[in-house]
């Protein structure tokens, strides 16, 4: 087989042609036009918060949420703030461009997510808040890190950049925290080439977020009191957005079963497979891991080898932040190691999983995963 599969490639059979149109006839282009204004509402109330905070991408929406909360509620600079190290350095990011201090918790090995009985261990009289991601199309124990952040009086940032439509016992994620955050990046469930949200039920959050996103404007226009960014989205991005999330149930469908056929083709591997549910959710199959038994010496990056000559591509799992080298440069690295992200990192890779991937293609990504591994 010569033809490249690509690790994603996005759907637009909707109504995006006819929304972008709809934007440049009458030109409103730019932000706070009218499909921003719907994507706020209508996605904040499909999650279960009352404001909606449209933002240019996911990354930008943690930083802007941990600026607005670290003024809210007065946190000090090197306040503490728990993350999960299996995770994209996005959370990193805003902690430290905030002056704020990440705090690295191992993740469990079923469902990739921060293991909730570590997290107590690590936290002190500075700790502020907990990030919680929800991962690879699994949410995290929402009741467990509700319970922590109630008992140690935290605050929660809800990082459901890849949970669009996900539940947890039966409750939308981006529902949980305080503020939560999604991203609408390429390859997520609701795309746009870029994008992000924050949603929260908390108007002195979302007014803050709003304010520190849009330069800091107040009534006194060009008159400014304090350092905000542009983190505005533009008409245009918000009308695909908007198109996409119109028909995310018919996406999360084609994902599920998508994830289904490769649970059947691949059962027999020496690999494991992503949990398809848990006691309190059902896989929505953002991306699909794997990760290679112990006992294989071939490694994650050997294996991307060998599929990309087959011309099948694929992607590396996250890289655990606590070994990242930058956090050894800024003197966040507390030599503690976090055994199940380094595994699954050293073993782990995703293979295709877009939206027009067929039956041949995943047929072809077995077949060859099969003569490889066995």
């Amino acid at each position: 087989m010569n033809k490249f599969i690509p690790v994603y490639e996005p759907l637009f059979d909707g109504n995006e042609k006819k929304y972008l149109a709809e934007c440049i006839d009458n030109g409103w282009i730019g932000a706070n036009g009218p499909f921003v204004q719907k994507v706020e509402k209508e996605f904040a109330q499909y999650c279960g918060q009352k404001y909606g905070s449209c933002i240019t991408n996911g990354t930008a929406a943690l930083d802007v949420t941990l600026k607005s909360m670290k003024d809210m509620y007065r946190w000090e600079d090197n306040s503490e703030i728990i993350v999960p190290t299996f995770n994209i350095i996005s959370s990193v990011l805003a902690c430290v461009y905030n002056k704020l201090k990440p705090i690295f918790v191992d993740c469990e090995n079923k469902t990739f997510n921060i293991d909730t009985e570590k997290i107590e261990r690590h936290l002190t009289k500075n700790t502020k808040a907990i990030i919680m991601v929800h991962m690879y199309g699994l949410p995290s124990e929402a009741d467990s890190i509700k319970q922590i952040a109630e008992q140690y009086n935290l605050k929660i940032i809800e990082d459901a950049a890849q949970a669009h439509g996900l539940e947890y016992k039966h409750q939308k994620c981006g529902s949980f925290g305080d503020a939560s955050t999604f991203s609408f990046f390429t390859n997520k469930h609701i795309c746009s080439g870029e994008g992000g949200i924050v949603l929260t039920s908390d108007e002195e959050i979302i007014n803050k977020v709003n304010y520190y996103k849009n330069l800091c404007f107040t009534k006194e226009k060009f008159i400014h009191y304090d350092l905000g960014q542009n983190l505005r989205m533009t008409n245009l991005q918000a009308a695909v957005i908007y198109a996409q999330f119109e028909k995310i149930e018919k996406t999360i469908k084609i994902k599920q079963d998508l994830g289904n056929i490769y649970q059947d083709l691949l059962s027999d591997l020496p690999v494991k497979l992503p949990e398809k549910e848990t006691p309190y959710a059902k896989n929505n199959y953002w991306v699909f891991p794997i990760i290679i038994n112990d006992y294989l010496k071939i490694n994650s990056k050997e294996l991307a080898t060998k599929l990309r000559e087959k011309n099948i591509e694929t992607r590396p799992l996250f890289y655990p932040l606590h070994k990242q080298p930058i956090i050894k440069k800024l003197g966040y690295n507390d030599n503690i190691n976090r055994p199940v992200s380094e595994n699954i990192y050293n073993k782990g890779l995703y293979i295709p999983m877009g939206l027009t991937l067929t039956k041949d293609d995943m047929k072809y990504i077995s077949d060859c995963l099969h003569q490889i591994l066995n």
